[in-house]
This record gives structure tokens, sequence and C-alpha cells, in this order.
């Protein structure tokens, strides 16, 4: 028998053990900026070593986890430049690992075949990433330093009238183009002698897919409901 569901994270597991069942979770220590020895430590411990709000990181680790969350209200406005500050550190990872990681997957199979569909692939795979790249940039320049200072000030100052739900109508969907994509390649790509480089590019599509996907779940379910109660309060 094979265990697939995976355990609803708390305060008194060793990281250790989570990490064990999950691997994922060494990205979301990564994203938090966390590199302590492990050691034995539970979850409460490494928080309050790192400064971080122990409901804030448990809420992260359980949406890796599968387990969505619905109480935005039990967390705090000091967590608001924590999630800033971790979804910073995962822009950085799409754009300088994981970009870089996949176009080279598919240069190195355009290598070996010079088939049309892997030119293709290249082609789409480029312009995908600019409008991702454009959605990070709208993030990290207009919407991330205007949450920033609502909290400092805990007060609306004048920002051209800009508001989370300003963010929300801009809030594009990106991982449903990869997703088009990473389907296109597993059911049509046909690559002789390849199948390891192909596996491979594969692979870290599903991981950026999977990546995408908490991260907007961060941004909709934890990071917005905050930004709004500090709004609502100052209507």
């Amino acid at each position: 028998m094979y265990l697939t569901d995976k355990t609803y994270i708390k305060s008194d597991m060793k990281i250790s053990d989570i990490i064990r069942e999950n691997p994922s979770i060494i990205l979301v220590l990564e994203h938090f900026g966390i590199e302590d020895t492990l050691h034995e430590k539970s979850v409460s411990q490494l928080c309050k070593q790192a400064g971080i709000g122990e409901l804030l990181f448990i809420v992260i680790c359980n949406l890796y986890n599968g387990f969505a969350f619905n109480e935005p209200d039990k967390l705090s406005n000091s967590d608001i430049p924590v999630i800033i500050s971790y979804l910073n550190n995962s822009h950085l990872y799409y754009k300088n690992e994981k970009y870089p990681e996949i176009i080279a997957y598919i240069r190195q199979l355009n290598a070996y075949g010079h088939s049309r569909e892997i030119k293709l692939a290249e082609v789409f795979f480029n312009e995908y990433f600019e409008e991702v790249i454009e959605h990070l940039d709208y993030e990290d320049k207009i919407a991330f330093p205007y949450f920033y200072q609502l909290f400092e000030d805990n007060r609306i100052k004048s920002n051209d009238g800009y508001s989370a739900s300003s963010y929300l109508k801009h809030h594009s969907d990106v991982e449903s183009k990869l997703t088009d994509f990473k389907n296109l390649l597993l059911k049509h790509l046909h690559i002789n002698n390849q199948g390891p480089v192909k596996r491979k590019l594969l692979y870290s599509l599903f991981e950026l897919e999977f990546d995408l996907k908490i991260h907007s779940m961060i941004e909709e379910q934890v990071l917005i409901p905050l930004v709004i109660s500090i709004e609502n309060r100052n209507l």
C-alpha cells in the first residue's frame, strides 16, 4: 500500500520529518531565508530562531502539503513584510534558477534533434516567460511597495487610487499557459535517444507549475486578505 496523503503540519513537528515527507519544504525554507542547521528543531523552535510568525510558516508549508487556508483573520499585519520578502525571493528563484534550467533543457534537445517542434517549444517558452517577468516586475515595482507602505503607515497614502482590488484585476493566471505547454510536450514531443533530457525538462516544468500555483495561493489566500483588512479600516 502507498500512502499519498500528506500530513497537516503543526507547531510541535520536527522540520526534518516534514521535509522527509515533502522535500518541497526545503524551497519554503529558502524563500523564508532560513539557513539554520535543522538538528532536531520543531517548527515552533525554528520559527522563533528565525523571527518568523509560526502560524504564517505553518500556513505556507500546509499549502505545499495540499491544505487550503481560509482564515486570514488569524494572521497578523506584522506578517505582511515577511510574506512580501518570501514572494520576492520566489521571484528570484523563477528568474535566476528555473527559467535558465528549463531553457537549457530545451536547447539541449534542440541541439540534438533540430526538430521543428523543439524550436517552437523554445519560442513558446521564451514568450511565456516574458509574460511571467512582466507579472513579477509589476508585483515587485508596484503592488508590493504599496502593500509594504500600507503596512508601515497603517493607513492609505495617495497612490493614484491604487488598492488591493487594482492588484487583483491585474493578477494574471501565469500557470495556466505553462500547464498547456507541459501537456503538449508530454503528449506530443517525440525524441529519440534523449529520454533523460526530456524527463528532466518535464520534471522541471512540473516543479515550476506547482510552485507558481502555491505562489498565487499565498498572494490570494494570505497576503491580499491582510492588505484588504487594513484598507477597510481606513474607509
